[in-house]
């Protein structure tokens, strides 16, 4: 059952890709969705039959040379199985969205068969996913790794005929490369410390790697804070948290149902599995920890302040997941790994749900993305308004108060921020509180600039929008389900006691006997609790102000501030700083050493000379080679009357 999970996607992937013009490209792409749907079914039983019991099922020979052994092999534990059911259900929805999205893609002529290499990549891209998280060492969890940040090239940059786009395919490739850098620098700590790639063999020294320390950069570190930073830097640039998010938002660039499966519900999750997958490591690295908080709690600070602004239906989304994956973050620092898997779970749902719901949006406004030229639509778009209403309910916090009833993202984020304050990090705790009013603001800004109001923009547009085609509204309303169970369904096993969450994990997720924090949240003040509910009100309060009561006033706020908005509108100036210092640099030494380097001193040095030399070389060489055999004796002679001086007044050969 595993093998076949794993390998559907990539059979569906080469038949996409190769096969397609033998059975045709509909076939192909039904048999891919199909593949994928068999992989979540698949999924779903394993996660609803698994007992708890940690396996490894090998599946082949992978990697045999001295100490360096690493098999291809399963892992299943709940870790695992939590993944799974959130890959496979998003990939297989998305598959199925995909059918209606890109039916006719004016990007493309119908005789170009984009569809087919468009679901090659989806199915490609779940493929290197699953073989990430299923990995069993750290050589197949960089394959996948690797895998994933390659299928997200080929899918950001699909639209190859668009310079915008290939620009994002490669600032994302670049960008993923430097925290990849730092993922290696950890993959090379940990195996000369400890001789193994085997989690199992990592793990189980994880209290000597406390103790060790090992030279770095001219100085001693301990070992653990120092394995933990590098393998954190690798979850930064697959995560998109702060200074390796500039690649996040102009993914968007890639067609929609690109963003909901791989910008929104799994590969940005990636770095969020990686701490939790690390959890035995990361108990005994207080610095490295503390590292990932501080940059969890600002990232969610800084993209939550970013998307108050933007324009862009699909990048106010982006942000919102950049913010999201903040909160991820620093319940993983602060210890509670199952509280940031259950994020994550919950995540998957809502944010797919809006990214889709965008996509329909997006689709039934003739690919119109700007919100400034929406409003009105939810007499238009009934189906895709009442579905995002859901999803906006769900990432906004809304439920009941000092209870675990609620949406989805009312019940996961609400144990964040009540863990983050159990956990002695007040900062964190300001920064996702304030993070919660913004999300809340700029989650309903987007609500009522598209679907409430009076319509703006094109006359034309408005007057031909129209709903989605019901294959499209099927994975809305399946991850609609999600969104407003996820949190109640699940609040037990990932936010239970301490006792709960530990025999529902098992050893998947390591908890030193001191940590408590899962408990201990649960008894904070009231008023932490309520703290949440209030910045969602407070966002909701004054979007509707702003959107629906008094529409001048964003305008005239925008006016008064020019220098706050245009600070945020430019996304903190991040690009343009990362532009001056890294890229420009980085031209003026590569055009140097093409001008100067091999232009000046190659074509026009060393190559001149050989021009200067070539003429007197080729006419000593024709009047050698002149083909007479007289002149050969004579060279003949020469050449024994000079071995004859040589030998003699060397004194003989030896």
């Amino acid at each position: 059952m595993a093998t076949t999970l794993l390998l559907a996607p990539l059979i569906g992937a080469l038949i996409c890709g190769f096969a397609w013009r033998i059975i045709g490209e509909k076939a192909a792409m039904v048999t891919a969705t199909a593949l994928l749907f068999l992989s979540a079914l698949l999924s779903w039983v394993i996660f609803l039959t698994y007992d708890g019991t940690p396996q490894s099922i090998q599946i082949l020979r992978f990697i045999d040379s001295g100490t360096l052994v690493g098999d291809w092999a399963f892992r299943l534990d709940r870790l695992t199985t939590v993944m799974l059911i959130v890959v496979t259900t998003v990939s297989a929805l998305v598959h199925l969205y995909s059918f209606g999205y890109m039916a006719h893609d004016d990007n493309f002529e119908e005789s170009e068969h984009y569809k087919a290499r468009f679901f090659a990549y989806l199915s490609f891209f779940t493929f290197a996913m699953l073989a990430l998280v299923t990995a069993d060492n750290l050589v197949q969890m960089f394959f996948g790794w690797e895998g994933v940040g390659l299928a997200s090239y080929l899918l950001v940059g699909f639209y190859y005929k668009k310079a915008s786009a290939n620009a994002a395919a490669i600032k994302a490739f670049v960008v993923n490369r430097v925290g990849d850098f730092g993922f290696i620098i950890g993959i090379m700590a940990i195996y000369l410390l400890t001789d193994s790639i085997r989690f199992d063999d990592i793990f189980a020294q994880a209290d000597q790697l406390a103790e060790a320390s090992v030279r770095f950069l001219w100085t001693d570190w301990n070992a653990i804070n120092m394995i933990c930073f590098f393998l954190f830097i690798g979850a930064m640039g697959k995560s998109a948290q702060l200074f390796l998010h500039t690649w996040l938002p102009d993914a968007m660039e890639g067609p929609t149902p690109v963003s909901a499966l791989i910008h929104a519900a799994t590969m940005v999750t990636a770095g969020v599995f990686l701490v939790a997958r690390f959890s035995p490591l990361m108990e005994y690295a207080d610095a490295a920890t503390a590292f990932i908080v501080m940059i969890g709690a600002f990232t969610a600070f800084f993209a939550a302040t970013v998307g108050l602004v933007q324009n862009d239906i699909k990048r106010v989304i982006a942000y919102s997941t950049c913010s999201q994956l903040g909160y991820m973050f620093v319940a993983a620092g602060v210890g509670v790994y199952s509280v940031a898997m259950f994020h994550l779970l919950t995540h998957a749902f809502f944010k797919a749900m809006l990214f889709l719901g965008a996509g329909s949006v997006i689709h039934g406004m003739h690919h119109e993305q700007d919100m400034r030229n929406y409003g009105g639509l939810r007499h238009k778009m009934p189906r895709t308004f009442w579905a995002m209403m859901i999803g906006t309910l769900a990432i906004t916090g809304v439920g009941i108060p000092l209870t675990s009833i609620g949406l989805a993202g009312f019940v996961s984020k609400d144990a964040i921020i009540e863990s983050t304050f159990a956990s002695g990090t007040t900062y964190a705790f300001w920064l996702l509180v304030a993070g919660a009013a913004m999300t809340s603001f700029y989650s309903w800004r987007l609500m009522f600039l598209t679907f409430f109001g009076t319509p703006r923009g094109d006359r034309h547009t408005h007057e031909h929008a129209h709903e989605s085609p019901t294959i499209m509204l099927i994975p809305l309303a399946v991850l609609a389900v999600g969104a407003v169970f996820a949190g109640v369904v699940w609040y037990g096993p990932f936010f239970g006691s301490t006792g709960e969450v530990r025999d529902w994990f098992g050893a998947s997720i390591h908890m030193a006997e001191g940590n408590n924090l899962v408990s201990e949240a649960h008894y904070v003040p009231a008023w932490v609790k309520v703290s949440p509910f209030v910045a969602m009100l407070l966002g909701l309060g004054l979007s509707w102000l702003f959107y629906i009561r008094r529409t001048d006033l964003p305008r005239k706020l925008a006016a008064n501030q020019p220098i706050l908005y245009n600070f945020l509108l430019n996304k903190w100036y991040f690009d343009e700083v990362y532009d001056a210092v890294f890229v420009r640099p980085a031209g003026w030494l590569g055009r140097m050493l093409w001008k100067k380097g091999d232009g000046a001193t190659i074509d026009g040095g060393l190559n001149g000379l050989a021009l200067g030399i070539l003429p007197f070389v080729n006419r000593l060489y024709a009047r050698v080679q002149s083909g007479y055999v007289y002149h050969y004796a004579f060279a003949m002679v020469i050449g024994i009357a000079l071995l004859v001086t040589w030998v003699t007044l060397t004194g003989g050969a030896y």
